[in-house]
C-alpha cells in the first residue's frame, strides 16, 4: 500500500512576502500563518500559528542585507525544527553574502560559506536557490542544494523580443561562462567587458573585447547592485557602434544611485526577476516573475520527481 504524502506548507519571511504569495498561488496552496513579534530594541521572535508537525515546509525568503533578513530565515528554520517539521526546505531566491565566496586577499572571511553553515546548523534539510554568484557555493553545503537558473524564464523573454543581429555580452571576465551559455542557446556572438576597479563598486577602467558594430547587444549578469558596471558597459557599446543595448540580470539589488544611473544610461531596457523586491519603479526596468519556476520545482521536490529539466545552463 502506497503511503500518502502529506501536503506541504508554505511560509514567507517578511522580506519576500509578495514573491511568496505568488509562489503559493502558483503551487495551489495558501500561505501559512506565521507571526513576527518585534521587541522595542529591534529583536524579533518568529512563531508558526498552525501545526507543522510531520510536514515538509517551504520557507521562502531572500537573504540580502540588512542582516535581519538572514536572521529571520534562521529563526524560522529553528522554530520549524523545534516544532517537529519533517523536512525544512529553505527557498532562498537570492542568496545574500554570496560575493564573498573565497579569500581574495589576506585576513578576510568567506561569508558565503559561513551563511551555509548557519543555515545547516539552524536545521535546514534542503536549499532551493537561483543563480548563485559562484557555482562553488553549492559545495559549501552538506545538504541537497537545488541551484536553479533564471535562464529558464529569461531566455524565452529574449526570444520574444524578436531582435536580429543579437550579441550577448558579459560585463566582466567572471561572467563569461553565463554569457556563452546564453549565446549557445541563441546561436549568437559573444563579447566581454574587461574592467579594473579602484575598490568595490568603483570602476577605474573598462575595455571591450569583441566587435558590437551594428549589433543588438544583451548584457547578461547574475546581479545588478549600483548599476555602475551596466551603465558604463552600455555607454561603451553604443560608442563602439551597437544599435541597442539591453541588460538581463537575475537579482535587482539596485542600491545607492542605481535607479538614476539606469535612467541616464544608454540602456534601452533592464530585465530582472522578482527575487528581490524593487524599491521604486522605472520606465526602463521590466520584471519577469520567478514564481512559476520555484513553484514547479517545489512541486517536484515534494513529489520526489526529477527537476533536471529546469537546468538550461
Amino acid at each position: 500500500m502506497k503511503l500518502k504524502i502529506p501536503k506541504p506548507k508554505i511560509f514567507a519571511c517578511s522580506q519576500s512576502t509578495d514573491l511568496a504569495q505568488k509562489i503559493a498561488n502558483e503551487y495551489g496552496l495558501e500561505l501559512g500563518k506565521v507571526n513576527k513579534n518585534i521587541f522595542s530594541d529591534g529583536e524579533f521572535q518568529i512563531s508558526f500559528e498552525e501545526s507543522i508537525r510531520g510536514r515538509r515546509i517551504f520557507l521562502i525568503g531572500s537573504t540580502m542585507p540588512p542582516n535581519d533578513n538572514l536572521m529571520e530565515m534562521l529563526l524560522m528554520i529553528d522554530a520549524a525544527k523545534r516544532a517537529s517539521a519533517r523536512h525544512i526546505t529553505a527557498v532562498i531566491p537570492y542568496y545574500g553574502w554570496a560575493r564573498q565566496d573565497r579569500k581574495d586577499k589576506p585576513r578576510v572571511p568567506i561569508a558565503a560559506k559561513m551563511v551555509a553553515k548557519l543555515l545547516q546548523a539552524a536545521g535546514a534539510t534542503r536549499i532551493i536557490t537561483m543563480d548563485l554568484h559562484a557555482d562553488q557555493i553549492q559545495g559549501f553545503f552538506e545538504i541537497p542544494v537545488d541551484h536553479l537558473y533564471a535562464s529558464t524564464i529569461l531566455l524565452p523573454h529574449i526570444v520574444n523580443l524578436n531582435l536580429n543581429n543579437i550579441t550577448i555580452a558579459s560585463p566582466d571576465m567572471g561572467g563569461s561562462k553565463r554569457a556563452y551559455a546564453y549565446s549557445k542557446f541563441l546561436n549568437s556572438e559573444v563579447v566581454i567587458c574587461y574592467k579594473q576597479r579602484k575598490k568595490a563598486n568603483i570602476i577605474s577602467h573598462m575595455e571591450l573585447i569583441g566587435d558590437v558594430t551594428g549589433r543588438n547587444v544583451i548584457i547578461v549578469d547574475d546581479m545588478v547592485d549600483t548599476a555602475g558596471t551596466l551603465a558604463k558597459a552600455a555607454d561603451l557599446m553604443i560608442e563602439k557602434g551597437a544599435i541597442s543595448v539591453r541588460a538581463i540580470t537575475t537579482h535587482a539589488i539596485l542600491s545607492g544611485n542605481a535607479y538614476n544611473r539606469i535612467e541616464k544610461s544608454s540602456l534601452e531596457e533592464l530585465i530582472v526577476t522578482d527575487t528581490i523586491p524593487l524599491n521604486q519603479t522605472s520606465s526602463k526596468i521590466k520584471v519577469v516573475s520567478c514564481a512559476p519556476l520555484f513553484a514547479d520545482v517545489m512541486h517536484k521536490v515534494q513529489n520526489n520527481t526529477s527537476i533536471s529539466g529546469k537546468f538550461l545552463m
